[in-house]
């Protein structure tokens, strides 16, 4: 600013001196033309004065001497000229114009320097008798014209100069003053109050900027605490945000960004803060904001307000919702906008985990029910055809695959049933280990298919414990139907009951000698829906049955199931259940 004002200000300085050079050039041209016009007309006037002082002489000398009148003129007109440098020549005429004298004759040079000729007549008794002429050379009033010319010539210059002078001066006192307020309001601006300025020759603007400084400095004063304050909660609240917040301006820079933001694009502050959020890449390496937010752009805002623009983007390894609505400022001006971001990787992988068991379910449940319509409908329509065995044979598979079709459908019952809120199972104390036993004992077929062999080892005297019994021996039967399904044929299977070593719970374990489970597969191997699949492992299912065993021994039975797995050397899952339980709970 303070730039822009000595520029224009010499600017302006510049135009007052030309302007008063050319007023002051005018008023010496002007002033010349004057003094030189008064001037010659004084010179007239005395050339003329001259010519009537020489006719007087004339008349005086015919009055006095008319016998030597001639001679005695020739004689003065020859001393006038002799003593006047500015008489080129006199020449005197009587009424018929003849002349009586003329000293052109004597002297052409002097007569050629003739500037002006001045005539006068000559009067004898009250009648012109003659005239007389007088040519002046001008030498007299030229050296006054000269110095009259020299003297305004530089008087003029001198008066512009100092013009000049005094508004430079006046420039640089302005400038001085302004320099001091400059400084002041540099100060002001960084936000430092209370700043004064020494009075100059701007006197009454010091002491009004000073009155505005001191005002400010007691209004931060005031305030500053307080809005200190509000910037912290405000900070504090959306710091707090477990959503991720980034503000933008109206130029696309960001200005703030929470830690949760920042964490979902697995970025830092520094990286973020000040630039154009249209730069930032995903983990593609894909500038995932740039279209949507030529998209938020180009929407007019009393529409965007209603339906703010959502897409989803790919940072790392999360799923990332993001929202795009604009921000106002109290006066309702568009100011920026705001990008909502919410984590909706979990949610992603349900969805993905739903449609694989959709497609799961419906695989597994039409596999048993085509396969019962096509034996029903054949022992329907030809039973009568088959020997006993035969029917024996369609009896039994039909009942297997009843079976089967009943276990899916309780799965899925049970596990509605179980991830309902408001559910609580009723317990009584049981022996587990009775428990246990009966389930090897009716799983033992299944696994005699495969040539496996279930041993049961028991350390110490196991006491009864709060159980729900129909849930618990669902847990038991679906680790060790697991440990079956998922072992080499040949291969053992232990099961290991005991107390804790703190005698605060009962385990129970069950080892298997399979093919195992990797360790990336282990963190999620008790999610809903979720399933392994490989080269190795193809065994369908709903992803249902590990979620329901976790979900009865920790939320419903209070304790912990864990699990230990190698590929290709087996996997040992574990259950720990309290010895104790509250007494609402108990039936």
């Amino acid at each position: 600013m303070k730039h822009f004002y000595l520029n224009k200000r010499l600017k302006f300085i510049f135009f007052e001196l030309v302007f008063s050079f050319l007023i002051i050039a005018f008023a010496a041209f002007s002033s010349v033309n004057y003094v030189q016009n008064k001037t010659d007309k004084a010179y007239t006037d005395f050339a003329q004065l001259l010519t009537k002082l020489i006719a007087v002489e004339i008349v005086d000398l015919n009055n006095l001497y008319p016998d030597t009148q001639q001679r005695l003129l020739t004689d003065k007109f020859e001393d006038f000229l002799a003593a006047n440098k500015d008489i080129s020549y006199i020449e005197y005429k009587d009424t018929n114009n003849n002349i009586i004298y003329s000293s052109k004759k004597n002297n052409q040079t002097k007569e050629d320097e003739t500037m002006l000729n001045v005539s006068s007549p000559i009067f004898f008794d009250n009648q012109v008798k003659g005239s007389v002429s007088v040519g002046m050379t001008g030498k007299g009033i030229i050296p006054v014209n000269i110095d009259i010319k020299r003297n305004l010539s530089l008087v003029f210059p001198f008066i512009w100069i100092l013009f000049a002078l005094i508004l430079l001066l006046n420039l640089f006192l302005i400038s001085k003053e302004l320099k001091k307020l400059f400084q002041v309001v540099n100060q002001i601006t960084s936000g430092k109050f209370g700043f004064n300025v020494k009075s100059g020759n701007i006197e009454e603007l010091t002491e009004a900027f000073n009155d505005i400084s001191n005002l400010l400095s007691v209004y931060d004063e005031q305030n500053v605490e307080q809005l200190t304050l509000e910037r912290n909660k405000l900070e504090a609240v959306l710091m707090s945000i477990i959503n991720g917040v980034i503000v933008c301006d109206n130029y696309d820079k960001v200005v703030l960004a929470n830690s949760a933001a920042l964490k979902m694009l697995d970025t830092e502050e520094k990286h973020l803060i000040n630039t154009k959020i249209q730069e930032y890449t995903d983990s593609h390496g894909q500038q995932c904001f740039f279209d949507k937010i030529e998209e938020f752009k180009d929407t007019p805002l009393n529409i965007i307000e209603q339906k703010p623009v959502e897409f989803n983007i790919e940072a790392g390894k999360l799923t990332v919702k993001a929202m795009i609505s604009p921000m106002f400022s109290k006066q309702q001006e568009y100011v920026g906008y705001i990008i909502v971001l919410i984590d909706i990787t979990r949610e992603t992988e349900v969805n993905k985990l739903k449609n694989t068991f959709i497609s799961n379910v419906s695989h597994e449940l039409r596999t048993p029910v085509t396969v019962l319509r096509t034996y029903i409908d054949t022992l329907c329509n030809n039973g009568d055809d088959f020997d006993d065995a035969t029917k024996k044979e369609f009896i039994q598979t039909i009942d297997t695959e009843a079976k089967r079709l009943h276990s899916m459908v309780n799965d899925i019952l049970d596990f509605s049933r179980l991830e309902s809120g408001n559910v609580k199972l009723r317990k009584e104390y049981a022996n587990i280990t009775e428990l246990i036993k009966q389930n090897i004992n009716s799983i033992q077929i299944l696994a005699d298919e495969k040539n496996i062999k279930i041993e049961y080892k028991q350390q110490g005297e196991i006491p009864n414990i709060p159980l729900n019994i129909e849930s618990m021996d669902r847990v038991i039967r679906n680790l060790l139907s697991n440990a079956i399904k998922y072992s080499l044929d040949g291969k053992n299977i232990e099961v290991s009951v005991k107390n804790s070593e703190d005698n605060q719970y009962v385990e129970f374990s069950v080892k298997d000698n399979g093919i195992g489970i990797a360790k990336e597969h282990l963190e999620k191997i008790f999610d809903r829906f979720y399933r392994v699949e490989n080269a190795t492992h193809t065994i369908k299912g709903t992803g249902l049955g590990l979620h329901l065993v976790k979900m009865t021994v920790e939320k419903h039975h209070h304790g912990k199931i864990t699990v230990e797995s190698k590929e290709n050397e087996g996997s040992v899952f574990t259950v720990c259940l309290p010895l104790l339980t509250d007494e609402e709970e108990l039936v």
